[in-house]
């Protein structure tokens, strides 16, 4: 049975758009359609906050808020922002978000929003042992789960990779930027999936965010030797994830 106060307004804070529902924490049902607004530029707390409050009176939700934010987050204070402005940085986001928003506001990191979804509700439900999700959109986030137990924080997609980052090496904004076909993005993706396979040893691999709706384009070219699949909850896993954790 579903109960208010298990209904919770996730909101997936992405870098170009910020995704957001009203869903049952405890089946990972979306009650409404998911909508996206544009993330605004410069992403301030201010900014994104005000986009979060006409996202809030567009559902005409009073209740309890989960936002998956860009950022390491420990205890509800950002401690980094990727792809958002730097004012996030060691602000206590679940205080500011809960004062402007005049509701309870929960913060976690988005691909760790995403994560929890894909592992309860999702790709890897059941998985025992490690199993890595990956967020590819604007950058990539990362989530690494041991025997269904989340380690936070992981933003793999931040690590020295190829001379720069790995986010900047195979996210899908480098694919766009540099015209890559799927087979040459696929291509740069299996030198990063081999060298997480080295420091990890996942059994399992899932590719969420916004490419993966797009699986079929480039799964013939992936090659790893953990098993490989799309997220299966698609770009809606950070704002089904993202109202999870309000009670994680």
């Amino acid at each position: 049975m579903k109960t208010e106060e298990r209904i919770i307004m996730g909101v997936d804070i992405g870098g170009t758009g910020i995704k957001y529902a009203l869903v049952n924490s405890v089946t990972g049902e979306m009650l409404t359609e998911r909508f996206k607004k544009a993330t605004p530029k410069p992403a301030t707390p201010q900014a994104v906050a005000s986009v979060i409050q006409e996202a809030k009176e567009h559902l005409d939700w009073n209740g309890d808020i989960g936002c998956g934010l860009p950022s390491i987050v420990s205890n509800g204070v950002a401690l980094s922002a990727a792809n958002i402005d730097n004012q996030w940085i060691d602000l206590n986001v679940n205080e500011f978000l809960s004062k402007f928003l005049n509701c309870n506001v929960k913060v976690v990191n988005d691909a760790d929003a995403a994560g929890l979804a894909e592992i309860k509700f999702g790709a890897g439900k059941n998985i025992n042992g490690v199993v890595l999700l990956l967020t590819i959109g604007t950058g990539i986030g990362s989530a690494l789960f041991v025997n269904g137990n989340l380690v936070p924080n992981t933003e793999l997609g931040h690590i020295k990779f190829k001379k720069d980052t790995a986010e900047k090496y195979a996210s899908n904004t480098t694919k766009k930027q540099k015209n890559l076909s799927y087979k040459e993005w696929a291509n740069r993706m299996n030198k990063l999936l081999a060298h997480l396979e080295r420091l990890f040893t996942p059994s399992l691999f899932i590719l969420g965010g916004g490419i993966s709706k797009r699986y079929y384009e480039y799964s013939d070219y992936l090659q790893c030797n953990a098993d490989i699949v799309p997220a299966e909850q698609d770009n809606a896993a950070g704002v089904i994830g993202a109202a999870m954790a309000f009670y994680a």
